[in-house]
């Protein structure tokens, strides 16, 4: 890993920054030795992109593997460029003498197999034809995604894992690396996931895809020489983003509150005679604009895609007669965190995680974190969370 903090911004060179981080890439699969996925289809060469935090110590053993969430990607922390004015999505919790303080910890993070920044997905290019893959992309799974992970942690020289961590569809990863690979993590910190998606959030998941297959310029899929779908992305980002955020949190920043009004006309404006009564926006209406807008920019519709129908398909009792038979093969110390106004991923999903582990004697923590934030909680600045997440990495030595 290579980090610089010489010749940049000053808030790029706080002391817990992690500066300036460089992505970097791993390829393998080339023919004969394709990875086989679930569906029993082949694919390679694939291409992994990752980011790395700390270093690896001489024992090998302080290692720790991040999962990102649906829309997430492998820069987890610091600054990819000086540029830069955002840094990673959990920069809040990695860096030095942050609760992953990469003063201690060889950290990792990388793009998931499907996702649309660097890692092989529909967006890449199939070797056997020269172009975009698009729906030609095999279907993948939760268990594909963390095949590539083990991967990667080869790659790295890492034999086993201190702790793996993550939120949402992050903590899906990380609860099937547990089922898959029992001996190679000695702890896991489980947020805001579940261990199958109920019906409810299967529905907002169909929803966001049913209104990108009906763009017209999603195109079956094959619209990387041309007009992109960013309508039907953009309404699906807007749906999804309804759902991580918590009413109490939406209405304290919102409320009903207006802010704008178009001045249309319909008596100058024949072509929206009846459209006068929407032209009100409210606050809450324009903050979703900018999300969907903003979405378009950084995501593949097709990754979209392929992912949430991973989320759905996920059920980590599948191969087992049920939840506790599926923990039984758990051998780490697990730290479960739900959110008091989640209500995507609700307290009673993590507890039915709880009961299973504990019901296989696997030492287990439990909390229902208060925050007003809902599902996106684990993602927001908060000095009580980084410190609860502090104390059980702590706890590990």
């Amino acid at each position: 890993m290579e980090i610089m903090k010489e010749n940049i911004p000053e808030h790029h060179k706080l002391p817990d920054s992690a500066g300036i981080v460089k992505t970097r890439f791993y390829t393998f699969g080339q023919s004969p030795g394709e990875l086989i996925l679930e569906s029993g289809e082949k694919i390679g060469p694939l291409t992994v992109a990752y980011e790395t935090y700390g270093r690896l110590n001489d024992s090998g053993n302080n290692a720790i593997l991040i999962f990102h969430a649906l829309s997430g990607d492998a820069h987890a922390a610091g600054y990819n460029s000086p540029e830069d004015k955002k840094p990673g999505w959990w920069d809040m919790l990695i860096g030095p003498g942050k609760p992953f303080d990469t003063s201690k910890y060889f950290i990792i993070c990388s793009n998931i197999l499907g996702g649309c920044k660097g890692t092989t997905g529909p967006y890449s290019i199939n070797p056997a034809t020269g172009s975009p893959y698009g729906l030609s992309f095999p279907e993948i799974t939760i268990k594909d995604m963390i095949k590539v992970q083990r991967k990667l942690i080869g790659h790295l020289g890492v034999e086993k894992l201190l702790c793996v961590a993550g939120g949402s569809m992050g903590g899906m990863l990380a609860l099937q690396w547990l089922v898959d690979y029992p001996e190679l993590s000695g702890a896991a910190i489980l947020i805001a996931t579940a261990p199958s998606h109920s019906a409810q959030e299967i529905a907002f998941n169909s929803i966001g895809r049913y209104s990108i297959i009906s763009d017209l310029n999603w195109n079956c899929g094959n619209y990387y020489n041309g007009a992109r779908p960013e309508t039907g992305l953009s309404i699906a980002r807007m749906i999804g983003h309804v759902t991580y955020i918590s009413e109490e949190a939406m209405h304290k920043k919102f409320g009903r509150n207006i802010s704008y009004k178009s001045g249309l006309d319909g008596a100058n404006n024949n072509e929206c005679l009846h459209a006068r009564d929407f032209t009100k926006e409210f606050e809450v209406e324009s903050y979703l604009k900018y999300q969907g807008e903003s979405f378009i920019k950084r995501f593949d519709a097709n990754s979209y895609l392929y992912i949430t129908r991973a989320i759905d398909n996920f059920d980590i009792t599948d191969g087992y007669e049920n939840l506790a038979d599926a923990m039984s093969r758990v051998k780490a110390k697990c730290f479960i965190i739900s959110f008091t106004s989640d209500w995507l991923y609700p307290k009673e999903q993590s507890l039915k995680i709880v009961k299973a582990l504990k019901i296989n004697n696997v030492e287990t923590v439990y909390t229902n974190f208060e925050s007003p934030y809902g599902h996106d909680a684990f993602l927001i600045e908060d000095e009580r969370f980084k410190k609860i997440i502090e104390g059980f990495l702590k706890s590990l030595h």
